[in-house]
């Protein structure tokens, strides 16, 4: 396989999880290119990201995505349906991603 792998998230922060994430993604279609979609410095439920969208952009960069692309916060700060379908929207718009991959969080009460 090969083409573009596309990777929705906020990596707020990039922690291991994400790198195992991004790795296993890769490993299971052998892109040519990789893009993230982050959330800016305010993430999902209006909270202010931990790290500046600077950073956490840098962050990804150094383990392994090739470009990073920022979420509009009308979209980053909004319901979880809102944040995925924001990030569709600019994907579709680019005209070449291939493959995505999302994860999602488990919360036990």
């Amino acid at each position: 396989m090969a083409g573009t792998l596309a990777v929705i998230g906020e990596f707020n922060p990039f922690h291991n999880g994400h790198f195992y994430h991004l790795t296993k993604a890769k490993k299971l279609t052998k892109p040519d290119f990789t893009i993230a979609i982050i959330s800016g410095n305010f993430v999902q439920r209006g909270d202010t990201a931990i790290l500046d969208k600077w950073t956490r952009a840098e962050i990804a960069i150094r383990n392994g995505f090739d470009l990073v692309i920022e979420l509009p916060t009308i979209y980053s700060v909004s319901s979880a349906e809102n944040f995925a379908d924001g990030a569709i929207k600019i994907l579709n718009s680019l005209g070449f991603v291939d493959y995505l991959v999302f994860g999602s969080e488990i919360r036990r009460h």
